[in-house]
């Protein structure tokens, strides 16, 4: 299955997260902020990533917008899916225009979560 970062400051969203996606098969790396997020992601590649908005240090939007706008094109090509609370048409429009394959607002659930990653990792 897909190796999947998840970036979140929220212990109780990563465990809720971490659980869903290895319930699934898939493998999980982690990181608590946006800034070790993009360093991560950079180190590892993994084939997907989880990312929360509202983060101290470097935001979620910010985040996706260094990864998505990457100059090596196989961190580049790592689709983002942003999971947050804000629920405004704004900001998913913003966060499609950082790069984000794809947008959900908390709490999401299960179904909704796989089969979006389903579908970002079918390209």
């Amino acid at each position: 299955m897909a190796r999947v970062l998840i970036v979140d400051d929220s212990p109780t969203e990563m465990y809720k997260l971490t659980g869903m996606l290895e319930k699934h098969g898939h493998e999980v790396l982690k990181a608590e902020n946006g800034a070790d997020g993009v360093a991560l992601a950079s180190l590892e590649k993994p084939d997907a990533v989880l990312m929360d908005i509202v983060m101290p240090g470097l935001n979620g939007f910010q985040a996706t917008r260094q990864l998505s706008k990457h100059t090596d094109p196989s961190i580049s090509s790592i689709p983002i899916i942003i999971i947050t609370t804000k629920d405004q048409e704004t900001d998913k429009i913003w966060g499609e225009r950082q790069g984000a394959k794809d947008y959900l607002t908390k709490p999401v659930d299960e179904d909704t979560l796989i089969a979006t990653l389903n579908k970002v990792l079918a390209g």
